[in-house]
């Protein structure tokens, strides 16, 4: 059981530590020993809001690690301190629902390859230089990085929709580092200038669904609010494909404001806007998280370029995104997209 663990590194790279904490408006990768880092501010938050006690935090980490070991023993996976933490903080310290996060986390490298298989910063880079996605240098007043994406900058003729995917993943990873986004959450905006009907039905709702498993039921972070922005008309049609595939909770969280700057302010005040948007934080830089992903290639390698952490490992069929034995439902669906977008139109 141990030879198998071991093959799984604990933490970053040392040389990478040292790079990622070079950009000094983001915090580098945690220690390879768990020291908590939180504020005593965001102390008080974790306990009232996600019912972490300091006292008993490494104990229920080591609670959550026996689980693990007695239960999936053949799975490979980050046993330490740090990771296993963020599992028990996106589901509020209840030990049952960590490890199925932390199993549908696995899962979804297992049934989606062509996103996970060598996914490192190199291989997206296309996706980065054209400014699809970045993350705001200044968190909002609650804390929260906010992650901004331009769906209009992709076009399906550029590269395959995967990438976006990719690209999106890696960003995710990079995000749920440091403590204080465990606690705090983040918040999309989007940008959806320039999409028009290539873009909307070129995913299709099979592969919408498939990102909404991950983002809501695979991955641990907490994501507060999704604001749209400059909208068209067509994005009801999308949304109306999307929000059965939505949490309740998740969709009372989508905020669309329309060109409507005054209305995004109210969700996301201008100080840590750019200037495009109404903002005082200066002009949009796209590149500073593009560097800063690629400075942590080694890191990534470590982290998804390893064995199949699922490698004998046997999984109920209710953990693989619905749609691997869909057939033509998948066909069926994506005519009743077509359909809503053109009735939109």
């Amino acid at each position: 059981m141990a030879d198998q663990h071991e093959s799984v590194s604990l933490s970053p790279p040392q040389a990478d530590r040292a790079t990622a904490a070079g950009h000094s408006w983001f915090p580098g990768p945690p220690p390879p020993m768990y020291s908590c880092t939180l504020t005593p501010e965001l102390v008080a938050k974790a306990r009232e809001e996600l019912q972490e006690k300091p006292e008993w935090r490494l104990r229920d980490v080591q609670a959550l690690r026996d689980m693990i070991l007695k239960e999936h023993p053949n799975l490979r996976t980050r046993l330490d301190d740090a990771f296993l933490l963020r599992f028990l903080r996106a589901r509020k310290f209840d030990y049952d629902r960590a490890l199925q996060l932390l199993l549908n986390y696995h899962a979804g490298r297992k049934t989606w390859p062509e996103v996970f298989q060598d996914l490192k910063p190199s291989t997206v880079k296309h996706v980065l230089d054209l400014g699809f996605l970045t993350v705001l240098p200044r968190p909002d007043p609650n804390g929260r990085y906010i992650l901004f994406l331009r769906p209009g900058k992709w076009k399906p003729n550029d590269y395959p929709f995967v990438d976006n995917v990719r690209a999106l993943y890696l960003t995710l990873e990079k995000l749920i580092q440091p403590e204080e986004t465990q606690v705090n959450g983040l918040v999309i905006l989007a940008d959806y200038t320039g999409v028009g009907m290539s873009q909307a039905s070129n995913p299709g709702p099979f592969l919408a669904k498939k990102i909404v498993s991950i983002l809501q039921d695979g991955f641990p972070i907490r994501i507060k609010a999704v604001n749209i922005i400059n909208e068209p008309r067509i994005f009801k049609g999308i949304f109306a494909i999307i929000k059965p595939f939505l949490k309740e909770k998740m969709a009372e969280r989508y905020v669309l404001h329309g060109s409507d700057l005054r209305s995004l302010h109210r969700n996301i005040p201008p100080s840590v806007l750019p200037e495009e948007y109404g903002g005082t934080a200066g002009r949009l830089d796209m590149s500073a998280w593009s560097r800063l992903l690629l400075d942590c290639e080694e890191e990534f390698v470590v982290e998804f370029c390893q064995p199949d952490p699922l490698e004998g490992v046997v999984l109920p069929d209710s953990m693989l995104c619905e749609g691997e034995q869909a057939g033509g439902r998948e066909e069926d669906g994506f005519r009743a997209l077509r359909s809503q977008l053109y009735y939109c139109y």
